[in-house]
């Protein structure tokens, strides 16, 4: 009875859904279940500040475009800190940060607070979806004895499915609605609930046959991208030590129509997935007696690239005939990759504590980031610096680690003393060293 009716709201999008975390998978998710049809959407976040934003008719998050937040809002889209308005939830998603502890394990605070905040709330007849990447088991080991604590049982009184984010932030080609989705449920009525609601909202769903399977599967994605770049990452230091452009090699690889894909290489890997996910394997991996000892080395050698780059900026500075301590830096970018507005995981972060470490006097400039983001772990009491041809002939050196539209590569490169490229931009100049 309580699926049949959850299936029959879904149908007629009359169910009421929520969305908790307002971040960068959270809203576009929230403004595609509104343009779905959905006539009540309650955002749920902690941060009073993204709350006061939309309600506002403002958005916070630069790539999305502020006529399709306000056109939610007037839609049925409203933001709250409010958890007791899940109580009214039909479809509650749960878009929150796993990160990795100091000792690169996973970091479940923000799923166990969250559960305990909706714990006294949650209700017969509800679907719950986790779509924040984890290890595989974390549906079971969360949800359902949440759903238990109530009595409800899974498949029958409550549905709880896993369905991984597959977000990319300022990626054109691809939004929310067209990226396929992925869809597991703890019992066959779940994974019915969970494929009924998504399809409503994206173009494809791709059910699989547990919650396990469905975690192991974003996991993998990951994995798969990590583990390339840590291949093309080691290419590139091997190449560069015998004089050949790593660059030049991929491209005539690339030719090939068969068994070979494309990866190229950076100062390391940034974002709130590719640092982290595999991590995430590897440490459940070791409950069952496995050492992941493949992944593990692809995250070291790419934990590694911003070291990499900063003695490639040394070298270049010893040739000059300066040291690295006391010069002055501009970093260029420290979003983790271009035309967005998101530092997470940055490797330009790192590099920038490197090189203040050192000693060197670091600045940065960044068109999206006109204020150094609060982080966790990492702190710089810094503004966003324009990269004019007068302030650029002020720094001993500029690395490039973010190559945003915006930036006037050209005459920025022109105007400088010394470039360090990890962009491949391939600006000509003997001030310019590709990293």
């Amino acid at each position: 009875m309580q699926h049949t009716e959850l299936l029959r709201k879904i149908a007629e999008r009359s169910a009421t859904v929520g969305i908790i975390g307002l971040g960068y998978v959270g809203l576009p998710l929230a403004l595609t279940v509104v343009e779905a049809g959905f006539k009540r959407v309650i955002g749920f976040d902690v941060d009073p500040q993204k709350i006061h934003t939309l309600k506002t008719g403002g958005c916070y998050i630069k790539h999305l475009e502020l006529s399709r937040v306000q056109n939610a809002v007037e839609n049925g889209l409203t933001a709250t800190a409010d958890f007791s308005l899940v109580a009214e939830v039909d479809v509650l998603i749960l878009c929150v940060p796993t990160p990795l502890t100091r000792h690169r394990e996973p970091d479940m605070r923000f799923i166990i607070n969250t559960l305990s905040a909706i714990q006294p709330h949650i209700h017969a007849g509800m679907m719950i979806s986790l779509e924040s990447t984890t290890y595989p088991g974390t549906t079971e080991e969360f949800l359902v004895p949440t759903a238990q604590r109530h009595k409800l049982t899974p498949g029958k009184d409550i549905f709880l499915v896993y369905s991984p984010e597959r977000e990319d932030p300022g990626n054109k080609q691809y939004s929310t609605a067209s990226i396929p989705k992925v869809c597991g449920g703890v019992t066959e009525q779940c994974l019915a609930a969970g494929t009924a609601f998504y399809r409503t909202v994206v173009k494809e769903v791709v059910p699989v046959s547990s919650t396990k399977a469905a975690e192991m599967t974003k996991l993998l994605e990951n994995i798969h991208r990590a583990v390339n770049i840590g291949l093309v990452n080691e290419m590139k230091i091997v190449a560069d030590k015998m004089g050949i452009n790593i660059h030049e090699v991929i491209d005539a690889a690339a030719t090939k129509p068969f068994g070979f894909t494309k990866f190229t290489p950076g100062p390391g890997l940034g974002g709130h997935c590719i640092p982290i996910d595999p991590f995430y394997l590897t440490w459940k991996a070791r409950e069952y007696g496995i050492n992941t000892r493949f992944i593990e080395l692809a995250g070291e050698v790419n934990r590694a690239m911003p070291e990499w780059v900063v003695g490639k900026l040394m070298d270049a500075l010893n040739d000059q005939g300066k040291a690295l301590k006391g010069s002055k830096i501009l970093v260029l970018g420290i979003a983790y990759k271009k035309n967005i507005d998101d530092a997470r995981e940055s490797p330009a972060i790192r590099i920038m504590e490197l090189l203040r470490d050192k000693g060197a006097e670091v600045a940065y400039s960044d068109p999206h980031i006109p204020v150094f983001p609060k982080m966790r772990d990492h702190h710089f009491e810094l503004t966003s610096i324009e990269p004019t041809a007068a302030t650029v002939t002020k720094f001993d050196a500029l690395v490039l680690t973010t190559n945003h539209d915006q930036l006037n590569l050209g005459q920025i490169f022109a105007s400088a003393k010394l470039v360090i490229d990890t962009q491949n931009t391939g600006y000509p100049g003997k001030n310019i060293v590709s990293a």
